[in-house]
């Protein structure tokens, strides 16, 4: 049972890599979409950013994940399991068609799903961290626009006297900082809602590790309040290659197709975006970065005109950001009841 449970942890990490592929987009499609960087270096740039975030960030959101969601006595290791092939799939079905949907809510929505499966209702702890999970849905595309559009106006003030061309060749390196600060925000949301899913895993499993010598031991997590080193740095290395390698459907979708941007108008989405997601991290908040920056884009194109903006293709996204949380549930309760019949 022990290897059991350190598989499921390798699967986390998985899962982990396939946010960071899935959600590269998040980082680099304004950066690509400019020009400012090619697609080989911006997914290089937006990795190391990435990465970093695991030495100045908090654990707030892992905290809320582990533990402020889901009835700690429901959980059990095919529960997590479950929920994170719940996401995993979601995910691949999302990536394949080319939906900028949220990681963050396919991992929320799976972990739920397995979780009724095994309890029902009762296994949800409804409060604030779910309120607050919930609302976001709608506050942070919103905080995301509103910050968009309103930096893209001061900056239309600032340099209203200034050439088109003088106002690129300032925020053509500009875009490198704000860029580097989005990829930052998002290591340190999304890496830790993984980091989340493992601890309440191996809490739920103390019991098999408590008298663990050699490597198994440092499965051995008491409670929730403890984040293991390991399992910060194996999380954030494991979201920062799967950016390396780049969701490149996404990002086609998020740097072009959205709305037409060029380096001023991505310097503003991608500061816009990182300070809401900056944000939500410090009060722990599970935030979606996929729909901050979307947002953000969408506000910066509304500034120039509200037909800048391609309204069709932002409400189809609208919808897959509605269904990721009851699709993945549904997907991830399947896989529970199935992994719980194959169980002896």
């Amino acid at each position: 049972m022990v290897y059991y449970v350190a598989g499921i942890v390798l699967v986390a990490f998985i899962f982990d890599f396939i946010n960071g592929f899935h959600d590269s987009a998040n980082s680099i499609a304004t950066i690509v979409g400019t020009r400012v960087l090619s697609p080989l270096a911006a997914v290089i740039w937006a990795a190391a950013f990435n990465f970093a975030a695991a030495f100045f960030g908090s654990t707030a959101v892992a905290k809320a994940i582990g533990g402020g969601m889901i009835e700690q006595s429901i959980v059990t290791p095919n529960v997590i399991l479950g929920g994170l092939l719940g996401a995993i799939v979601w995910n691949l079905i999302t990536w394949f068609y080319g939906i900028p949907s949220s990681s963050s809510h396919a991992l929320i929505g799976g972990y739920a799903g397995a979780a009724m499966a095994r309890g029902g209702l009762a296994a949800i702890t409804w409060g604030p961290k779910w309120v607050q999970t919930l609302s976001f849905i709608v506050v942070s595309p919103m905080v995301g626009l509103i910050a968009g559009y309103s930096l893209m106006l001061l900056v239309f003030w600032l340099f209203q006297r200034s050439s088109s061309a003088r106002v690129d060749r300032f925020f053509r390196p500009a875009q490198l900082a704000s860029s580097a600060l989005l990829s930052f925000s998002h290591g340190s949301n999304d890496a830790q809602k993984t980091m989340g899913i493992i601890v309440g895993l191996l809490v739920s499993a103390k019991t098999l590790f408590a008298n663990e010598s050699g490597w198994l031991r440092h499965f051995y997590v008491p409670d929730n309040s403890i984040i293991p080193h390991w399992v910060q740095i194996t999380a954030y290395t494991a979201i920062s290659l799967g950016t390396l390698f780049g969701g490149w459907r996404i990002v086609h979708t998020m740097g072009s197709r959205i709305t037409k941007l060029r380096p001023v108008g991505g310097f503003c989405a991608e500061t816009g975006g990182a300070l809401a997601i900056l944000g939500a991290t410090h009060f722990g908040i599970p935030v979606s970065t996929t729909h901050t920056i979307t947002g953000a884009i969408v506000g910066v194109g509304a500034t120039q005109r509200l037909s800048a903006v391609r309204w069709g293709l932002a409400g189809r996204i609208v919808w897959a950001w509605v269904v990721t949380i009851p699709a993945s549930a549904l997907i991830a309760a399947a896989s529970y009841l199935a992994l719980a019949a194959l169980s002896p």
